[in-house]
């Protein structure tokens, strides 16, 4: 089973300094039918204006990543990590028993557009925690690239969850397969291009729920950059 979620029926928030579509529920925006996918709980794609940003707020017991698409964003935290997030950059926040933060867009005139993704984590009330890794683009050319994973395998960064976020961006007419073992539970988000899935067309912006299905085949019609979420099952 593959069911594709629309770009255009995803919630959407207009704060004036942010703008925000959501693939599943969030604050404002709920969609009984659209609670999350397996343990994949989040993905907001936020557009932040310049000198403007998410005060300090908390979080409880989830797995929150962040891939940025354009511009920057400037973290702060609790814990006393502090620092600039650019393209080609991912960020982890694990804010297990609890976590202060704040983010926002240092640029006095560069809008930040950025992906966070939460993630619920497999245990709660544990440490929290924070890691930044360098995503460098030209490592999801035609293949795929580990973004997070519950042992930082291949230089991804951690996440206290049994997922694996893959990353990988596709020339036209290149395609890549993956194996999703049995059981397990699959989500695509495309960041932009246009993406083919076992012959079912995807734009930017829409999302993909997988589940019984082992060999996907991704075929680009042209430039694609795409995440894959592999999910443990639903216990």
């Amino acid at each position: 089973m593959i069911q594709l979620r629309p770009s255009a029926e995803r919630g959407y928030a207009d704060h004036g300094w942010l703008r925000a579509k959501h693939s599943f529920s969030f604050a404002d925006y709920h969609d009984p039918d659209e609670m999350g996918w397996g343990a994949l709980r989040v993905i907001n794609e936020d557009r932040v204006a310049p000198g403007t940003g998410f005060g300090r707020h908390g979080h409880r017991d989830m797995e929150i990543v962040t891939y940025i698409l354009s511009g920057t964003l400037e973290h702060k935290d609790s814990l006393g990590h502090g620092g600039l997030i650019r393209r080609g950059e991912v960020q982890r926040m694990s804010a297990g028993k609890g976590i202060l933060h704040s983010e926002s867009n240092p640029s006095a005139d560069e809008e930040t557009h950025l992906l966070q993704i939460w993630i619920e984590p497999a245990r709660h009330g544990t440490p929290a925690s924070y890691e930044q890794q360098a995503l460098p683009l030209d490592e999801l050319r035609g293949r795929w690239r580990l973004v997070a994973s519950p042992d930082g395998a291949d230089g991804s960064t951690t996440i206290g969850q049994d997922a694996r976020l893959w990353a990988s961006l596709l020339a036209p007419g290149e395609s890549i397969d993956y194996r999703l073992p049995g059981g397990r539970l699959g989500y695509v988000h495309v960041i932009y291009g246009q993406l083919e899935i076992n012959g079912k067309n995807l734009m930017p912006g829409d999302g993909a729920k997988i589940a019984d299905e082992s060999d996907l085949k991704f075929l680009a019609s042209e430039e694609a950059e795409f995440l894959l979420f592999d999910l443990p099952p639903v216990a």
